[in-house]
């Protein structure tokens, strides 16, 4: 099974570098200007939403379910 999976990994470390559709000219920029220019405020507002919404469930979640309590009154005589 080690064998097998790391025959898999091997051809698709291959397949993906023989099916690149172009690779970086040598001196010129990978277009991180480009990439940090645009805004990604959406990701941002998603993302702090989605964390809100998680702490909103988990603090009114009140441990899972009502808590039920049972007393019982024990009789004594005494002689």
């Amino acid at each position: 099974m080690r064998t097998f999976g790391a025959a898999l990994l091997a051809a698709s470390l291959l397949v993906t570098n023989a099916f690149a559709a172009t690779t970086l000219p040598a001196g010129k920029p990978a277009g991180v200007k480009k990439a940090a220019m645009e805004g990604n405020t959406l990701l941002i507002i998603g993302g702090i939403g989605l964390a809100g919404v998680g702490i909103g469930l988990a603090a009114s979640s009140n441990g899972g379910g009502p808590t039920t309590v049972t007393t019982a009154t024990v009789g004594t005589t005494t002689p």
